[in-house]
């Protein structure tokens, strides 16, 4: 895949990339009479890596709300109240 690495630090992220430029490398060097049929699969694995990194950061945002919720009540905490 023309030598290129790239890598976001999430595994479903990296393989979706990974598998599009898959799709794309075969897109290129497929037959004439088979790009509208490669066209329509890099079109859908590009809606699917939109979606799943859409997804991803979501996640990763509540994620680390309540982790920043979590932390914030143990250094508040004391003997005689809960969060």
């Amino acid at each position: 895949m023309n030598g290129r690495n790239f890598t976001t630090g999430m595994p479903a992220v990296d393989f979706l990339v990974a598998f599009l430029q898959a799709r794309v490398e075969r897109a290129r060097s497929g037959e004439l009479d088979r790009g509208a049929s490669a066209v329509e699969w890099v079109i859908i694995s590009a809606v699917v890596v939109a979606i799943v990194g859409v997804v991803a950061a979501i996640i990763n945002a509540a994620l680390s709300d309540g982790a920043n919720k979590v932390g914030n009540c143990i250094k508040g905490a004391n003997a005689s109240g809960t969060c």
